[in-house]
Parts: C-alpha cells; structure tokens; sequence
C-alpha cells in the first residue's frame, strides 16, 4: 500500500529540537493543518465543527525507517531499552506517528486550527479522524513505565527582551517547551549553550541544576530576506 500526504503541519517549530515528547503535554502550542489542493475543502471537514480533539496521523519525515527491535525511550532517561512497539519512539519500521490534538477553528477553506501538538513545521499528514471520547478515553487505563517515571520540569527563566520580541502567549507557550527540557539525554553539561528555532527567533539556553536560562534571542534572516 502506498499512501500520499493530505496535509502538510505549519508550527512555530521548525526543528526537531525542541518539540514536545508527546502530543497535550504543552497545551497552548499552536498549529495549523493546511490540505493539499485535493483535499481543501470545505466539505471535507463537514461536521468536524461538533469536535473538540482530532487524531492525526503523520509522518516522522525527519527519521528514515528502522528495522531496530528496541529503543531508548528518554522518558527512561536514554539508558533503558524497551521493545520498539512498547515505545513510542520515532524510530520505527514505517515511520508512523499518531497525535491528539484540541481543534481550536476549523477555516472556510478546510484547514484546521489546532494546539497541543508535537509535529514539527512541515510535517506531512496522511490522515486525520475526529477523537470520540466514549470509545477513544480510557482514564482508568495502566501506562506501563510511563506511569512510574514523571517528566520532572525545569524552572523557565526568560529574558527581559523577551517580553518585546514575543507575544504574552508566544512568551507562555515557550516557557512551556522549555521547561519539558529539550535537551538530549545523553548531552547533561551545565556549561553547553543549547540552541533551538522558536516563532523565528534562535533561542539559546543553558541549564543548570533545575533551572534553565535563556541567554539570547535572535531573529532568523531567511537567505531570501532583503
């Protein structure tokens, strides 16, 4: 079976660096889910506005396939392996990923406004379905070592500049992504400068015990900017 994107995913993030590890876990992140020319219709999205999550599958465009039995998931700190399809790991044999994200406006053109998603800028989608709560949600449900090994966040501290470049909810949402610790697990030094595109800004950082702290703020000049 071959299949061919239906969308493409427009975010503030435009780098593997930086994302979400999971889709929910920064709420206020916004995103944009543009069809193809195909598919950008209102009719295509008839009855979504009764909604309030979507499923989407996408594509780790970024990862090539694995055939890899076993991963080390980061929420075990990059040190303990687990069978790939007890992982959700972007390392996998067909590259697939599948994220529930909040609709928030549904356009005259069929694109879908979303937030709480962990898809980078670009990413193709193969499909979306409509979340149904009464078959979709299993609160009760055990989560294997996730449930044993809690994301512990960073203490965000922001610039004052901060306060000019970004929006209030640019700022927030950003404290957010940070306080995930984007870092890679095996990359633990307090004297590295970290480095991820953020809105179109380069914000560099460092962290140290549980605080991280933004050095500097840059905006990106494309190489067709004049």
């Amino acid at each position: 079976m071959e299949i061919q994107p239906i969308a493409y995913f427009h975010s503030p993030l435009t780098s593997k660096f930086g994302l979400p590890r999971q889709s929910g876990l920064v709420d206020s992140l916004p995103g944009r889910i543009v069809f193809t020319p195909d598919y950008r219709r209102a009719e295509a999205v008839r009855g979504l506005e009764g909604f309030d999550y979507l499923w989407i599958v996408w594509g780790f465009s970024e990862n090539a396939p694995t055939s890899a039995l076993t991963v080390r998931p980061p929420r075990l700190g990059g040190n303990e392996r687990v069978g790939v399809f007890a992982s959700r790991s972007p390392f996998r044999p067909n590259g697939l990923g599948l994220s529930a994200v909040r609709i928030t406006a549904i356009e005259a053109s069929g694109d879908i406004c979303v937030s709480g998603a962990d898809l980078m800028d670009g990413t193709p989608i193969y499909d979306v379905k409509p979340y149904v709560a009464e078959t979709d949600a299993h609160p009760t449900a055990r989560s294997g070592f996730v449930d044993s090994h809690q994301w512990q966040r960073l203490d965000v501290v922001l610039p004052a500049e901060a306060e000019e470049l970004l929006t209030q909810q640019q700022a927030d949402t950003l404290r957010q992504l940070l306080a995930l610790d984007p870092r890679p697990h095996y990359h633990r030094s307090p004297s590295r400068v970290y480095g991820m595109p953020y809105s179109g800004f380069d914000i560099r950082f460092k962290v140290e015990q549980q605080t991280l702290t933004v050095l500097s703020m840059v905006k990106i000049l494309h190489k067709n900017a004049k």
